[in-house]
C-alpha cells in the first residue's frame, strides 16, 4: 500500500504536490470545491507537477455547489445528491468533476453522495438512484469509477446503493473516521459488509457522536477509536493495494506534524 495525502485544486497545487514528496508520500487525492478551477491550463500545471514530483494522483475528490451543513440536523437537506433543489447542478458539478479528471488520466471521482435514503422502496430512495445513475454513466464513458465516500449512510445501505445503480463501475472510498463521526458503523465490521468495493481509503480518526445534533471528534490517527492494525489486517485479506490518503481536518503547523506522525505510524504497521 503507498501512503499519501491531501492535495487541494487552487493557485498553489504544484507547490503543495512538491511538498507531498518532501513530506517522503506517494501518493495524493486531488480536492476541488470550485468548479471554476476544472480547466485545461490547471490539468496541464496539475499533470506537470505530479510527473515532475513522482507523485500519483490516486482519485479527484470532487465537491458540489451550493450549501453544506456537516451535522445531523441541515445536513440531511444540504449534502450531495440528496437534496431536490440542488441535484440538477450538482450532477453537472460531478460530470465537469469527471471530465477534469479525465484531463489528468485520474481513473476513481470520489464524492459525498449525502445522507442516502434508508427506506429502499420510497420515491426519493428511487430519485437518487436515478441520479447516482446518471453521473455514474457519466463516469464510465470516461473511463473511470465513481467512489462513495462513505459516512453518512449505514454500510448495508451503501451496498443496497451500489447495486441498485448497478453501473458496474461504482465503488467504495473508506474513510473509516467518517463511519464513526456519524454514527453509522464500526469501520472494520464495515469492510465485512462492502469491502470487496474499497478502491481508495482515507486514513483518519475520530470518535463517535454523543450530541444528537453534531458529528463525532475527529482526531489525530492513533487518537480515535479506529483500530487501524485490524483495518489494514483486513483491507490486505480484502487485497487491497492501493492508498492510504492521510486526511487530518485542521490546518497549519500541527496539521503538518500529525501528517507526518500519521506516515510513520502507518508505516508501523504495514511493515510490522
Amino acid at each position: 500500500m503507498k501512503i499519501g495525502t491531501i492535495v487541494h485544486l487552487n493557485e498553489t497545487t504544484p507547490e503543495q504536490i512538491a511538498k507531498v514528496r518532501q513530506y517522503g508520500l506517494e501518493s495524493c487525492q486531488l480536492v476541488c470545491w470550485d468548479m471554476s478551477r476544472f480547466t485545461d491550463e490547471n490539468a496541464a500545471s496539475v499533470t506537470a507537477a505530479s510527473l515532475k514530483e513522482g507523485i500519483e494522483i490516486s482519485a479527484l475528490w470532487c465537491g458540489w455547489e451550493g450549501e453544506a451543513a456537516w451535522n445531523f440536523v441541515d445536513g440531511y437537506h444540504t449534502l450531495g445528491l440528496v437534496p431536490v433543489r440542488t441535484r440538477k447542478k450538482r450532477i453537472e458539478n460531478l460530470k465537469s468533476g469527471s471530465d477534469f479528471a479525465k484531463k489528468i488520466n485520474v481513473a476513481h471521482v470520489v464524492t459525498h453522495m449525502g445522507f442516502l435514503p434508508e427506506n429502499p422502496t420510497t420515491d426519493e430512495y428511487s430519485c437518487v438512484v436515478e441520479a447516482i445513475r446518471e453521473v455514474a454513466e457519466y463516469c464510465k464513458n470516461n473511463g473511470q469509477y465513481l467512489l462513495f465516500e462513505t459516512g453518512q449512510e449505514t454500510p448495508i445501505t451503501l451496498l443496497r446503493t451500489i447495486l441498485t445503480v448497478g453501473t458496474g463501475n461504482l465503488g467504495i472510498n473508506l474513510d473509516p473516521a467518517n463511519l464513526l463521526l456519524y454514527g453509522k458503523a464500526n469501520p472494520c465490521d464495515a469492510l465485512d459488509v462492502f469491502g470487496k468495493y474499497v478502491m481508495g481509503v482515507h486514513a483518519k480518526d475520530g470518535e463517535y457522536p454523543t450530541d444528537p445534533r453534531y458529528l463525532g471528534q475527529e482526531k489525530r490517527i492513533g487518537d480515535g477509536r479506529v483500530n487501524f492494525p485490524l483495518l489494514i489486517e483486513k483491507l490486505k485479506k480484502l487485497g487491497y493495494d492501493g492508498s492510504l490518503t492521510i486526511e487530518r481536518e485542521i490546518s497549519g503547523e500541527k496539521q503538518i506534524q500529525d501528517i507526518l506522525y500519521a506516515k510513520k505510524f502507518l508505516e508501523g504497521i504495514i511493515n510490522g
